[in-house]
């Protein structure tokens, strides 16, 4: 055992911890969900690079000795390694605006440092304060690792987004041909192909991806420097140029000053914005995963218009019933993404003056949402879209029988005309095509032609056969 002591008094603490009495403190004080802040290794790395970041500028303008920057150096590389993974045992939620994890940080690199230059655990060498922490404070540590946090977080998020696009690409390849009723309203539209379907879904996906490496690019903007409040207090000249030098050459991506540190402080709207891209991602995939259930319903009673693999039985009592598990997975992680967002909207409107001490809550709900979203899509590639198939002969038999196809009557003869073919064929149960030719609308060769679901879904095609019919038929409506 050994004893450290604070301000507020003495404690024993086992040897292998290498956290100390402060996080002791804040391990007691709140045993609040049983998820700790272990649970979110990028923000534990990014504090950790930002330690190690600060040792070195210190280091170079004369503020901190050779010895005790090298072995915070060294300790904070193990935390960025995965070697410390245990040693944080605060539940992330907590109350000070983050200080309980920038001292769980301060204090593992303090303890392992000191444990490099004398063999043994202890501040006698490097105190988690007065070393570690030096030229910082929890005020612009905290901030300035989430915005770390999420660069490094989109980074992971953006090659699934693009893995999905590849493959939606690749099924609008596949269905380019396959002809099926498009839908307004649940109800019968105009012909469109499964393809062009899923082509509005690969562009949508195109569209996040330039928004997320948007607000990518404003994760590289930080209030370090800033300490408590934006002043700067504690830190001396050369430092600000120096850390964010160390600290780009130790993430590999070109980390700055806030223009502006007491708005990096007080404000969190970037946390806004970054919560905002994730949901507008997540109302997307919904979407998406929403249009499978609905299209592979069935497969006897329902659209079965496609079909996607089956992935596990999906009934404990009715035997060959399989159900969408899959998009169902990723609708929930949708749903959830909405909670967090609103969280993070909470959190960051009750900011107070200087500051904003909500930053617990928000590393939580962004975390969660990134490493879900990213979990998420994947698993939604590898067994659900890539193996969807097409049941062409009924997206083909519901595209020819829609009572939408009036809409050519409409274009060629008027609007009356068409919606009174379009009720006496429902009411006989009739379709479009053999109504306009048992009228005497259209010629048998005229309707197989203009009346062809996939011409339909091509608009310079159709368009011109529109054309071509009236100029020779000197029609006007």
């Amino acid at each position: 055992m050994r004893k450290e002591k604070d301000s507020l008094g003495e404690m024993y603490l086992e040897d292998e911890l290498y956290y100390g009495i402060q996080t002791e403190r804040a391990r007691t004080n709140f045993p609040v969900s049983g998820i700790h802040e272990s649970a979110y290794p990028k923000i534990i790395q990014a504090v950790a690079s930002i330690k190690k970041a600060a040792a070195m500028a210190n280091q170079q303008i004369g503020r901190l000795d050779d010895e005790a920057a090298k072995a915070i150096g060294k300790a904070a590389e193990e935390i960025l390694e995965g070697k410390m993974d245990n040693q944080f045992p605060v539940d992330i939620f907590q109350g000070g605006g983050g200080t309980s994890l920038n001292m769980n940080v301060n204090e593992v690199i303090a303890n392992r440092a000191n444990e490099v230059l004398t063999g043994e655990k202890g501040y006698e060498r490097v105190h988690p304060n007065t070393h570690v922490n030096m030229a910082q404070s929890t005020n612009d540590v905290i901030p300035s690792a989430i915005h770390i946090a999420c660069y490094f977080y989109i980074e992971e998020l953006l090659p699934v987004l693009e893995q999905l696009a590849q493959t939606l690409e690749s099924k609008r390849i596949e269905f380019d041909q396959v002809v099926k009723i498009g839908r307004t309203c649940l109800q019968d539209a105009v012909p469109i192909t499964l393809g062009q379907e899923f082509s509005g879904y690969k562009g949508f996906v195109e569209r996040n991806i330039v928004e997320l490496k948007e607000v990518q690019k404003h994760c590289l903007s930080l209030p370090l420097g800033g300490t408590a409040i934006g002043t700067g207090i504690g830190v001396y000249p050369g430092y600000i140029e120096a850390v964010y030098e160390y600290l780009s050459s130790i993430t590999g991506f070109p980390f700055h000053k806030d223009s502006n540190l007491f708005d990096g402080m007080q404000n969190g709207d970037f946390y806004l914005k970054v919560s905002a891209a994730l949901r507008g991602l997540a109302t997307g995939l919904s979407k998406m995963a929403a249009d499978f259930r609905l299209l592979s319903s069935g497969p006897r009673s329902g659209l079965a218009e496609i079909s996607l693999p089956a992935v596990q039985p999906g009934s404990s009592i009715m035997p060959g019933k399989i159900n969408p598990v899959i998009p169902e997975m990723v609708m929930q992680i949708c749903f959830q993404v909405y909670g967090n967002d609103t969280a993070v909207m909470l959190a960051a409107n009750r900011g107070e003056v200087d500051l904003n001490v909500w930053e617990p809550l928000i590393i939580k709900n962004l975390s969660e949402s990134f490493e879900w979203l990213t979990n998420g899509i994947q698993i939604f590639i590898d067994k659900c879209i890539k193996d969807i198939k097409a049941n062409g002969e009924i997206c083909k038999e519901n595209a020819e029988s829609s009572l939408a196809l009036s809409t050519v009557i409409a274009v060629l003869f008027g609007y009356e005309k068409a919606s009174t073919l379009a009720k006496e064929a429902y009411l006989k149960g009739s379709s479009i095509k053999v109504m306009a030719v048992e009228k005497g609308i259209l010629s048998k060769e005229d309707a197989n032609i203009l009346l062809d679901p996939i011409v339909l879904t091509d608009p310079e095609k159709s368009s011109q056969l529109f054309t071509d019919y009236i100029a020779k038929h000197s029609l006007k409506n």
